[in-house]
């Protein structure tokens, strides 16, 4: 019994110091060496419990997913779905900025191994997204609005965290979001931003219904429209 207690001990210890170390650094700049002194193990502890740095990683991954489930199971309901999905993507880009490196590992995995988490996370987008359907607030199938929502969600985290400095305002996220969720349940707001913010929202749509892939002008534009008033335009 107690070589089992102390082995999980040392499985918890490894997780935790990855964990910390991602609150600095990206998981690839992080060395197994770094690891296991953190965690004060000797190097062949992490293959003992995990197999590999990879399958260490993906572990940690799966921790990370299990918080972003939880602030998501916070999320309120009420009587407009609508409403409520856009304060799950809001909490979903509150998530990312709080946890940027352990953000970007649990949605760009580098190995085989994927989080398990996922899978729920698709399940409870999709749950809200059929509360819209069944209102008579949906205009595509509740599986193709949830990919669409989800992958516009990421990507926006993604390009804030990638770059802060062109996409990490204040007003970027809020415009996609209202676009995209506009496109699939009809209910597009009257806002100045909405009209730049559809050329993302209409390229991510086609996109996964292949009907429109997006194009290097769509691009263009979406990078110019969503410059603040004013900015160089060579800028």
């Amino acid at each position: 019994m107690g070589g089992t207690g102390s082995t999980s001990t040392a499985r918890e210890r490894i997780l935790r110091a990855t964990e910390e170390l991602l609150a600095d650094k990206d998981a690839l700049a992080i060395s197994t060496r770094a690891i296991c002194d953190r965690a004060k193990v000797g190097m062949p502890e992490i293959y003992r419990q995990f197999g590999d740095k990879q399958g260490l990683l993906t572990a940690v991954a799966d921790i990370g997913f299990e918080r972003f489930l939880a602030d998501k199971r916070r999320n309120p309901l009420t009587d407009d779905p609508v409403a409520d999905l856009r304060t799950a993507w809001d909490s979903h880009v509150g998530f990312a900025l709080r946890n940027p490196y352990l953000y970007r590992l649990m949605f760009t995995p580098t190995g085989e191994a994927k989080p398990q988490a996922i899978t729920e996370a698709q399940a409870i987008l999709l749950k809200a997204v059929e509360r819209c359907r069944d209102a008579g607030r949906l205009r595509m199938s509740p599986e193709l609005a949830g990919r669409s929502i989800l992958s516009a969600n990421v990507g926006v985290c993604m390009m804030a965290l990638s770059f802060p400095d062109l996409f990490g305002d204040a007003e970027t996220s809020p415009a996609v979001r209202d676009a995209v969720i506009g496109k699939v349940t009809g209910d597009e707001r009257e806002d100045t931003r909405i009209g730049t913010a559809t050329v993302l929202a209409q390229a991510l749509v086609d996109t996964l219904t292949g009907t429109a892939p997006t194009s290097a002008g769509d691009l263009d534009r979406l990078t110019r429209a969503l410059r603040p008033p004013g900015a160089d335009p060579g800028a």
